[in-house]
């Protein structure tokens, strides 16, 4: 009996033992961490915007077979630096076609006051100090907590920080003035500025279910975004390069599953300039040190977790999602270098709130589906009858919108978004043009529907296209100088640019159609007063 209560002792012992050391090795630390302050919803924006819920997300039975993805290692080396590309030379098209008087009309209304501006200056000022102060504050909490020392000295808020000036320049007539020195600077500030933290975007921390952002959220699963800050405290959307230059969407692809092209993001900032929109946000290519400027700067555990060393000894990474979480869709640097899109920023959504609208030419984002502008002819008519439709230039700002993306080939424009602060007649901000610049030999003309539908274009949007066809001011001649500009030149093949042509012939034949069926005076609106338009009938697309 003694021995046998020795050996229950001893059983007793050795379990107690296991258990503490499962406790001390293994529980413990996940305590640790949950207990770690982190980035956390508090930040989410989301509840705070006014959106219709995004498309379905089909994408994911659709998905792209891995034999086919693009190799994703960046090749692209260091372009010269240029200051505005080619146009201080002499016979720049660009230059030209900048110094032309359509460049140079005053717009009206002119800005005038702060009524005019997003941003209240002091305020902004205010707000951005608090979030200056809350960052140190954490950084320093984070780094103390894994008992790691740093002689860099506090992030400081600068007045003269280009995303700020940027941010505090946004007026009801585009997110900058045409002759504002401020992009230059924040594009150069974007490729050159060491970066200080990377996130997820609040998209991938919906699917994670650390953000509560069903409204923004599009679980397609086959692009990777991250949120870089830079050391002047300002941010970027960086989107790495999926695609090789070459390479076009495969026809069967549906373009909801397409990838987001970097270079598709550059190219539509510069067409969107030269268009005289001024609707994207600045946006720059720039090689990225994936293991120092991600890995290294980065708090989050689970963007931490996904990155892993190839066999081929690149550092990758991969989305972390409900879909695609494979490394057969990670981006690879070269071994560390990776390239990449930037685009700067807009002003957090608690200074300058922003709308979120269903585009009224929305596509089925099924498999089999159709929606009706897709099978009705007539179906602007029912447009112009809904609010606000039917009686501000919105309607207008759609169409230049179609423009802009059957030049580019995107299919994906399910949203818009707008500044609350500029009511029904503010502009439309072009975002997220990455599935731009797929397929070059197809031209998809269902995009321009609500220009052939509505017949109905803005006077000066037409006068631009107009010179952009004219062999001076060539759209192709102007688009490759001004993609000099960038470090990760060339951004486009020649004949992605040679495309631009092609489609811009075929929209000034759509808006001849409806001139020729409806009259000049009602297809061509001179100005926000003149909303006469034609009751129906669709423009010949014939080519």
């Amino acid at each position: 009996m003694p021995g046998l209560r020795r050996d229950r002792l001893l059983t007793l012992l050795l379990l107690g033992a296991l258990l503490s050391a499962d406790l001390y090795f293994h529980l413990w630390p996940q305590v640790q961490r949950q207990l770690r302050p982190r980035e956390r919803p508090r930040s989410c924006p989301c509840a705070r915007r006014a959106s219709a819920p995004a498309p379905g997300a089909a994408a994911a039975a659709a998905a792209s077979d891995p034999r086919t993805a693009a190799h994703n290692f960046s090749r692209a080396r260091p372009g010269p630096e240029r200051d505005r590309g080619g146009r201080s030379g002499p016979g720049s098209k660009l230059q030209a076609l900048f110094a032309h008087p359509l460049y140079n009309v005053p717009e009206e209304p002119p800005v005038l006051g702060p009524e005019d501006l997003v941003l209240a200056g002091q305020e902004a000022l205010r707000y951005y100090r608090r979030k200056v102060a809350r960052w140190n504050r954490r950084h320093k909490i984070y780094r103390e907590q894994l008992n790691l020392t740093s002689l860099d000295p506090p992030v400081q808020l600068r007045l003269e920080a280009s995303w700020l000036q940027f941010h505090l320049g946004i007026n009801r007539h585009g997110l900058y003035s045409r002759s504002s020195p401020v992009v230059s600077k924040l594009l150069r500030d974007m490729r050159h500025f060491p970066t200080i933290s990377a996130d997820y975007s609040q998209d991938e921390k919906a699917l994670l279910g650390a953000c509560d952002c069903t409204q923004i959220v599009k679980p397609s699963g086959v692009h990777l975004k991250l949120v870089l800050r830079f050391s002047d405290f300002g941010k970027a959307m960086f989107k790495p390069m999926r695609q090789q230059r070459e390479e076009e969407t495969p026809a069967d692809f549906f373009y909801f599953i397409d990838f987001q092209r970097h270079n598709a993001e550059i190219a539509a900032f510069h067409l969107d300039r030269i268009l005289d929109f001024r609707r994207v946000p600045p946006t720059v290519g720039r090689l990225v040190n994936v293991t120092k400027e991600i890995l290294e700067v980065t708090k989050n555990e689970i963007l931490q977790s996904v990155f892993f060393v190839s066999p081929a000894s690149n550092m990758c990474f991969f989305a972390k999602c409900p879909y695609m979480c494979k490394t057969e869709y990670a981006v690879c640097g070269n071994p560390h270098l990776l390239e990449g899109s930037l685009s700067a920023f807009l002003p957090s959504l608690n200074l300058a709130p922003r709308l979120s609208v269903p585009n009224p030419w929305i596509r089925s984002y099924s498999l089999a589906g159709k929606e009706e502008w897709e099978v009705n002819p007539l179906y602007c008519d029912t447009v112009k009858q809904i609010y606000p439709y039917n009686s501000s230039d919105r309607l207008l700002n759609v169409i230049d919108m179609a423009i802009f993306d059957f030049l580019i080939g995107n299919m994906d424009r399910h949203h818009y978004e707008m500044f609350t602060k500029f009511g029904d007649d503010g502009f439309l901000i072009h975002l997220d043009n990455a599935r731009g610049f797929g397929r070059h030999s197809h031209d998809e003309i269902s995009i321009l529907s609500p220009l052939s539908q509505c017949c109905r274009i803005k006077k000066k949007t037409l006068l631009h296209l107009q010179l952009l066809a004219q062999a001076d001011y060539r759209l192709s001649d102007v688009m490759r100088e001004s993609l000099l500009e960038d470090q990760l030149s060339p951004i486009l093949t020649e004949p992605h640019l040679l495309a631009l042509d092609r489609r811009l012939q075929i929209i000034l034949r759509t808006v001849e159609g409806c001139i020729a069926a409806h009259g000049e005076q009602s297809v061509v609106a001179s100005g926000p007063a003149e909303e006469a338009a034609p009751d129906s009938g669709q423009a010949n697309l014939t080519r």
